[in-house]
């Protein structure tokens, strides 16, 4: 009698009280489990939730377009993050950091590309050393270029308030100015997952 008390106690607390209980196993017996889910629930809690509003302040301009991504370029998405913070700059930094990579390189750190490469461009960023960016190493170092990227953000007017593609454009150059743009959903969500990790 109390084992069924306490299982209509939990589906009425959960708000799952069906007609024949058709969640009553799984959930009754998740209750009846040691709680040790509740320290896990609790650290997520203590991680907030990176604003969406500032990820992508204008909303996305155009077709998205979205890559699934390996070990390493996810590795080049935290490091991207990690400098963005280390330079002192908001997540929407971050978020132009890596939409212009997901471009430039698709989040690869490219060494040189031979008779494909474009003209002596190198890493996450296609960064070129005769066009002052660094040497070779430091371009093709993840945080080294991060920096340098937001070195060149840093000193444009306005960018906070600018869409992606005119942001990420006024740093780098591109003969395609638009083609950032498409890459800014999955910056945003790389960054909401990534940002607080």
């Amino acid at each position: 009698m109390n084992s069924m008390l306490l299982r209509k106690t939990v589906l009425g607390v959960a708000g799952l009280a069906f007609t024949g209980g058709v969640f009553a196993g799984p959930i009754a017996a998740h209750a009846a489990e040691p709680v040790h889910a509740a320290p896990a629930t609790a650290v997520q809690a203590d991680k907030p939730a990176v604003d969406q509003a500032k990820l992508i302040p204008h909303g996305v301009q155009g077709a998205q377009s979205h890559i699934d991504l390996n070990g390493e370029q996810a590795g080049n998405a935290k490091a991207i993050i990690a400098a963005t913070k280390k330079a002192g700059m908001p997540e929407r930094a971050a978020v132009i950091s890596i939409a212009t990579s997901l471009q430039e390189s698709k989040l690869e750190n490219l060494g040189h590309l031979g008779d494909k490469n474009d003209h002596d461009s190198l890493g996450l960023f296609q960064q070129r050393p005769t066009s002052g960016w660094g040497t070779p190493e430091q371009i093709t170092d993840p945080e080294y270029s991060t920096t340098a990227f937001l070195k060149g953000l840093k000193q444009v007017d306005g960018w906070q308030d600018m869409p992606l593609t005119k942001a990420a454009q006024t740093v780098q150059v591109s003969a395609y100015p638009d083609a950032y743009a498409q890459w800014e959903q999955q910056a945003a969500d790389l960054v909401a997952q990534y940002w607080n990790s």
